[in-house]
C-alpha cells in the first residue's frame, strides 16, 4: 500500500530483464505486467486458482517468446500435480509449439513425444 515513490524493492523480473534496473516490462498482448517465473510459482502456491497461461509464458523465462522448453516441462510436472485447469487451447498451442521447435532443431521422434500429449486426438 504504498505509492509509486515510496517503493523499497523492484519487481521480480525474468532472469534477462534483472540487470536491466527497477523498470515494470509491459505484456504486449494483455497488458499484464511480465513476472520471474519463480514469482508465478509462488503466487500459485498461495492460489491454487492463479492463472496458468501467466505462470507457463515463455518470456518469464527467456527472452526467446518461440522457447517452449521450459513452459512445456512445467506444464507436465503441474499436471501431474493435479494443475489441470489451463484452457484446451492454451494446452494445445504449448503442445504445437514446443514439437514445431524440436522438429526444427530435428528432433522430430522428440516432436513426435510432446505430440502424444496433445489433449484434442483430432
Amino acid at each position: 500500500n504504498t505509492s509509486e515513490c515510496e517503493k523499497y524493492a523492484c519487481c521480480p523480473l525474468p532472469p534477462y530483464l534483472e540487470d536491466s534496473g527497477c523498470v515494470i516490462e509491459e505484456d504486449d498482448s494483455a497488458g499484464r505486467p511480465l513476472r520471474d517465473v519463480c514469482f508465478h510459482l509462488l503466487k500459485l502456491y498461495s492460489d491454487r486458482s492463479y492463472e496458468l497461461d501467466q505462470l507457463l509464458d515463455p518470456r518469464s523465462v527467456t527472452s526467446d517468446p518461440l522457447d517452449f522448453r521450459l513452459s512445456w516441462h512445467l506444464w507436465e510436472v503441474l499436471r501431474a500435480l493435479n494443475y489441470t485447469y489451463l484452457s484446451q487451447q492454451s494446452w494445445g498451442v504449448l503442445n504445437t509449439s514446443y514439437a514445431a521447435q524440436l522438429e526444427s532443431e530435428g528432433l522430430w521422434e522428440w516432436a513426435v513425444f510432446v505430440m502424444l500429449h496433445e489433449p484434442d486426438t483430432q
